[in-house]
């Protein structure tokens, strides 16, 4: 487990940041762009969308493609996918301990009936 999640730090770092986060979103929803379309609806500049998709390219989350004379960027499912399997890995510790606690909220209310 714990390697799992020395792998999996730099997966929700890259989604940690609100800039990169949009970008996965846009190109979510979007399909696959290129960087001047990106930065052309972005608040930030093109060499800051630049080095953004770099950092999630690194990540695995995203990754780049020539396309004439421009790259064009799109998602990589098996990034997403990963960082799915993390957060239901974490989902089902976290039901375990609330099943755990639940159980001894119960047992304790038992034990002080009359």
């Amino acid at each position: 487990m714990r390697s799992d999640l020395t792998r999996a730090a730099p997966l929700f770092a890259a989604l940690g940041d609100q800039t990169r986060l949009q970008l996965v979103a846009r190109l979510g929803s979007g399909g696959p762009q290129s960087i001047s379309r990106l930065a052309a609806e972005s608040v930030v500049t093109r060499q800051a969308v630049t080095k953004h998709l770099h950092a999630l390219e690194a990540a695995g989350i995203a990754r780049s493609r020539r396309s004439g004379r421009e790259s064009v960027w799109e998602l990589r499912p098996a990034g997403l996918t990963e960082a799915k399997r993390y957060l239901d890995q974490i989902a089902a510790q976290w039901d375990t301990a609330l099943a755990r606690l639940r159980r001894m909220v119960e047992d304790a209310d038992h034990d002080r009936e009359p």
